[in-house]
């Protein structure tokens, strides 16, 4: 996915002369190029996270079309009140870009996760349109998307892909259809491939979207029946609220499945993490069984 926004966002630049990219340092060897051709659109401020936000909301008031890239835990957690104030309280727009997600930087050590990031998003209120593609060439059109508005957009990328694209995906769109009345498990970007192999065989239905924001509502209300099951590939519940007050006329239960709040001062691999957080495909069966299993007795 990292190298998918590289070539997206470099093409970017050499046709669109209100596009800039301003960055931390993080990728600033790949845009290099870039840079050299386009010296007065391609910023790299050095390791300085709250200054890289600074920059692009001023970038944005003159006209420009800022891109914001760093590792999430940089570029949302380190520099939220920038995001905040610079960005939010001004009332302009970015394409934020991250990449690592929750644990792909694992080896790293905490300095490197980020799995609340969607949520600090949501501190923020409803402006952010938030993107969490689930294949490498989501990418792509997701960014080009993004660049032709003045929108806030944040950009999930993630080194955990699914097995195929879905574009189309910023609606639910149903994967495996479980029959009338069938519980809803709803997969949000890379969960989706996980999400598939733990419902193998049960009578459910699977829907994927690659846009938890804004949330696609009528799509819920219309395939949901009496049980919903959320896969994010961020902090569990993030998206509690959401369902809940899209659902708030039917009778439901509500099962919510992400990165645990435990900080669990491991390192590790990203699987170690998946597995840890019950985010594999086993850990992921066991919890959706028992969720279905206890309505029925």
């Amino acid at each position: 996915m990292r190298d998918a926004f590289i070539d997206a966002t470099t093409a970017l630049l050499d046709d669109d002369p209100r596009t800039a990219i301003v960055l931390a340092d993080i990728s600033a060897t790949q845009f290099a190029p870039a840079g050299t051709r386009h010296p007065d659109r391609v910023f790299n401020v050095g390791i300085r996270e709250q200054l890289m936000i600074g920059v692009a909301g001023g970038l944005a008031l003159t006209g420009l079309r800022p891109i914001v890239h760093s590792y999430a835990t940089f570029l949302v957690d380190r520099a939220y009140e920038q995001i905040k104030l610079d960005l939010d309280h001004q009332g302009v727009g970015a394409v934020m870009v991250s990449i690592g997600a929750s644990f792909d930087g694992s080896a790293e050590g905490r300095t490197h996760q980020s799995p609340g990031d969607v949520a600090l998003f949501d501190s923020l209120g409803d402006g952010w349109t938030v993107r969490v593609p689930g294949h490498p060439d989501e990418v792509a059109p997701l960014l080009r998307e993004a660049a032709i508005t003045d929108d806030p957009v944040y950009l999930r990328l993630s080194e955990q892909r699914n097995s195929r694209a879905h574009p189309d995906a910023d609606r639910l769109r149903v994967i495996r259809q479980g029959g009338t009345n069938a519980p809803l498990v709803l997969a949000v970007g890379p969960m989706l491939d996980p999400t598939l192999a733990a419902t193998e065989g049960m009578a459910v239905t699977v829907a994927y979207t690659h846009t938890p924001r804004p949330f696609d509502t009528s799509g819920l209300r219309a395939l949901a029946a009496t049980e919903v099951v959320l896969v994010e590939p961020y902090l569990s519940g993030t998206s509690s609220a959401v369902v809940s007050r899209a659902m708030a006329e039917v009778p439901h239960r509500l099962l919510a499945l992400g990165v645990d709040q435990t900080d669990l001062r491991r390192y590790g691999d990203p699987a170690d993490h998946a597995r840890w957080h019950g985010l594999d495909a086993d850990g992921l069966r066991r919890s959706i069984s028992a969720f279905l299993g206890s309505a029925r007795g």
